[in-house]
């Protein structure tokens, strides 16, 4: 009886003292992992060196986002969760002779997966690439209003 109470004892100390190493060790990349946003599908344009290069590359694009980010600019024709509207829009691009690069980045603000959620609905429901690109160019603006800005 007193070498099981005495065994349960050591099991016990055994499995708390395991439990706050594993706890501490990996408490980053559990905090990570349910911190993670969720996953949205920009269509990057290109990267730039200097503004002015960007400026001179994508005159001819009226809708677009700029993001800034160790001195490159990154540009962005558009933003959408959904992966097969991420490719209409990219043969969309295509089609006028512009090479994009879908990117997966992962943001974590409700107000605009909410948003993007409603504008690729009404993407899968667009006939035409100027109604798409319409629903993009809001997408953008939308992308500018709440995540820049916050």
């Amino acid at each position: 009886m007193k070498k099981t109470f005495l065994l349960s004892i050591i099991f016990i100390i055994l499995g708390a003292s395991i439990g706050i190493l594993f706890r501490e060790k990996y408490q980053e990349q559990i905090l990570n992992v349910f911190s993670e946003g969720k996953i949205y599908y920009f269509l990057q344009e290109g990267i730039y060196s200097s503004k002015e290069i960007m400026t001179e590359n994508t005159k001819d694009l009226d809708v677009k986002l700029i993001n800034e980010e160790n001195n490159k600019y990154y540009v962005y024709l558009g933003i959408t969760r959904s992966e097969e509207n991420a490719k209409k829009i990219k043969e969309i691009y295509k089609n006028k002779g512009y090479q994009l690069y879908i990117k997966e980045i992962n943001l974590s603000n409700e107000e605009f997966f909410n948003n993007v959620t409603q504008f690729d609905l009404l993407i899968e429901n667009s006939e035409t690439e100027e109604e798409i690109l319409t629903i993009e160019e809001v997408v953008l603006a939308n992308y500018e209003e709440i995540i820049k800005k916050s």
